[in-house]
């Protein structure tokens, strides 16, 4: 009984844990696309490297995610945008803090 007691515990602390985490991956993951949809080839592309990086801080944003202009970087490469970003999400879980690390990036 204790066996079960323990395993069942183990498994709703994984679960929470998971629960705690998995929401900044979806989002990433969210970002990630956006970034790919800005990199698309445009044949008279004329935003500037600071407007690509303030529409990805933006959506980083939207998506309450803590990246800041500084953390992007954007380049125009013929017709296609490079985009990519690094950022760290801390995420708080009783007695610890989890630091989560991202850089997704499109276009390469």
């Amino acid at each position: 009984m204790t066996r079960r007691l323990l395993a069942l515990s183990l498994l709703g602390l994984f679960v929470w844990i998971l629960g705690s985490l998995a929401p900044f991956f979806l989002r990433n993951l969210r970002l990630q696309q956006y970034m790919e949809n800005l990199t698309q080839a445009g044949q008279n592309d004329t935003r500037s490297a600071d407007v690509v990086r303030a529409q990805v801080v933006e959506r980083a944003r939207e998506l309450g995610l803590p990246v800041e202009a500084g953390h992007v970087q954007a380049e125009l490469v013929g017709t296609r945008w490079r985009v990519s970003a690094r950022y760290l999400v801390p995420v708080e879980l009783p007695g610890y803090t989890v630091k989560l690390h991202f850089a997704p990036s499109a276009g390469r």
